[in-house]
């Protein structure tokens, strides 16, 4: 079991939504913290939600996506703790949008938060994991990483990348003292649908129609998906399905590897909710 208490927690994204909740949850626990966002005012409440538990907390500004940002992040880290146990590469973003519409440029901005942000972070907290007795990683990916529907080209990608590096590293960890959790939330109530990124020719009420959309399957609050995502890396699970609906969709995967989309297509078809948001907003759909 990964002992929290008194331990120091390396946490990006932790501005708003799972990091925000997962900042305060690991507070709970008496965990330490080392908070990572570009969002400052934001983090700022974060870090004194936290504090409020008695725990020592810094913050710091990181775009995950440079390098040297997260360098910048691990030293920070280490010269005001002195170590660190726990890095949760929690970071992430989202687009809108068909494969032909998404650009190279929308796939290169995603994956840089999604996955480089993850692999920047495991190479620059890794080094410092292996001086402490045990230690733990945990990435979140998403249900898209384990499903792919049709309209999260882009995101589901990443998702599946940051799985597959999770698992070789946890493979390639076995016998040692750090332990890999890969997080998979299904619909968690955050703002990151608000937040995604749409081509200019979306109209504002249709960005309101698929963020109201999103809302709609997002059952999970943010606090109940920390809870989760605290529980499972206290247990040293390999993967955290967070929410009923990853539950669920992870078992439609099992029995249906390569049919599955059948099954979810009747409540997740962006194609044919695109068809009903034309019809009442007037966008027409962009290629690339």
């Amino acid at each position: 079991m990964t002992q929290l208490a008194g331990g120091v927690v390396a946490l990006s994204g932790a501005a708003s939504g799972i990091g925000r909740a997962l900042a305060l949850r690991l507070a709970q626990e008496g965990a330490h913290l080392a908070l990572a966002d570009v969002r400052d005012d934001e983090l700022a409440t974060s870090a004194d939600a936290a504090r409020a538990c008695g725990v020592t907390v810094t913050t710091h500004h990181v775009d995950v996506s440079q390098r040297g940002d997260v360098e910048r992040w691990a030293a920070e880290t280490i010269a005001a703790h002195g170590r660190v146990r726990v890095l949760i590469n929690n970071a992430g973003v989202a687009t809108h949008g068909a494969f032909d519409e998404q650009t190279i440029e929308d796939f290169e901005w995603l994956f840089g938060i999604n996955f480089w942000g993850v692999l920047y972070g495991l190479k620059a907290f890794l080094p410092h994991l292996r001086r402490e007795p045990f230690a733990h990683i945990a990435n979140t990916s998403s249900i898209f990483g384990i499903v792919a529907p049709a309209g999260q080209a882009a995101y589901s990608a990443s998702k599946f990348a940051v799985r597959g590096l999770s698992e070789v590293l946890r493979h390639e960890l076995e016998g040692t003292a750090i332990r890999v959790s890969v997080i998979h939330p299904g619909g968690i109530d955050t703002n990151i649908a608000e937040r995604a990124r749409y081509h200019d020719d979306v109209p504002e009420a249709a960005r309101r129609m698929y963020s109201e959309k999103f809302k709609s399957v997002a059952r999970t609050s943010a606090a109940a998906a920390a809870d989760t995502i605290v529980r499972g890396i206290r247990a040293n699970r390999k993967r955290i399905l967070v929410g009923p609906d990853a539950v669920g969709l992870d078992l439609l995967q099992r029995l249906r590897p390569a049919g599955y989309w059948t099954g979810i297509r009747v409540v997740w078809d962006p194609l044919k909710f695109d068809a009903d948001v034309a019809r009442k907003t007037g966008r027409v759909r962009r290629t690339s």
